[in-house]
């Protein structure tokens, strides 16, 4: 349970940045309130799931996922360019994400 509520989080925190774009600096209402929205959500769900994970274990998943997800966000609908450093970027998060699951979740 508490993966799945973690994976929401993350899914609430990449709509909210996502929209953050959007929100022109705060300027336009819908994407700012689904930016608040969205990042109360994230951190609600994040405190659930500190009931069940590690903070450390948590937070690095929910950091780094949500890192590599706006990046490739970024790339694949905002046009930004996938610079291989980026993309290597993207797949070492991957990677600390992993080897923190496999070593370190406990």
């Amino acid at each position: 349970m508490g993966y799945g509520l973690l994976a929401a989080a993350i899914a609430a925190e990449v709509a909210a940045t996502s929209a953050m774009k959007y929100s022109e600096g705060f300027t336009r209402l819908w994407p700012s309130l689904v930016t608040v929205v969205g990042y109360v959500i994230a951190f609600a769900l994040l405190a659930q799931t500190l009931k069940t994970i590690s903070i450390g274990t948590a937070y690095a998943i929910w950091a780094g996922v949500g890192t590599a997800a706006i990046a490739a966000i970024g790339m694949v609908f905002m046009n930004e360019s996938p610079a291989p450093a980026k993309l290597l970027g993207i797949a070492l998060v991957i990677a600390g994400v992993v080897v923190l699951n496999l070593g370190g979740a406990h």
